[in-house]
């Protein structure tokens, strides 16, 4: 049987029962296109042979280890792992923004960069997106006033005088607002990241 003929599924199921060549076959079958996903994902030959290398070892380690069940759908499933390793890979590699006890609320300054690639820019339109959403959780009143701050570059004597409340409460709703966001992002794991 010509090795261009044995499906997907049985070269793993070779590879699981000992036959090691089976694995060599399936890397050659899809390297070039695996490769060429990571690679537009990060635009970095030597990242993308570190993420390809990556992707291989866990796609052994559960084969070895009889954790596979993606029965026939072997190529999608190394693109998910591939994928995986590609975003744990901007995470590290990434600032993560932080919300610091200064009131000022830096995901916004990390957020301009100007320099951005493309896959930054989409994770970028994420952030921004999630940002979004948490600040409608808020309530009224902070939620007011963080926009002002944040949206529309308002000081806070501006944001006193807009809202007839005092600086220092202005101040207060602002911290709060952060604290609250804060709050959110840890209970729900909210990874931040540009």
């Amino acid at each position: 049987m010509r090795k261009e003929l044995i499906t997907d599924a049985v070269l793993v199921s070779n590879y699981i029962n000992g036959d090691e060549n089976a694995l060599a076959i399936l890397i050659n079958r899809h390297k070039q296109k695996i490769y060429s996903f990571i690679y537009s994902k990060v635009f970095d030959r030597d990242i993308t042979e570190d993420v390809f290398q990556d992707t291989f070892i866990k796609v052994i380690k559960t084969l070895k280890g009889g954790r596979y069940n993606e029965e026939g759908k072997f190529l999608p499933w190394v693109m998910r792992i591939a994928h995986n390793l590609v975003i744990d890979h901007f995470r590290r590699n990434s600032r993560m923004p932080k919300f610091d006890n200064s009131g000022e609320f830096s995901i916004f300054s990390v957020l301009s960069d100007s320099s951005l690639n493309a896959e930054k820019r989409i994770i970028k339109s994420q952030v921004e997106e999630d940002v979004r959403r948490l600040i409608e959780e808020l309530p009224e009143d902070q939620k007011l006033v963080l926009r002002m701050r944040m949206y529309q570059d308002m000081s806070f004597k501006e944001i006193s005088e807009k809202t007839g409340v005092s600086i220092n409460t202005a101040l207060g709703r602002m911290r709060y607002a952060l604290i609250n966001l804060r709050k959110v992002i840890e209970q729900n794991n909210i990874v931040l990241t540009n």
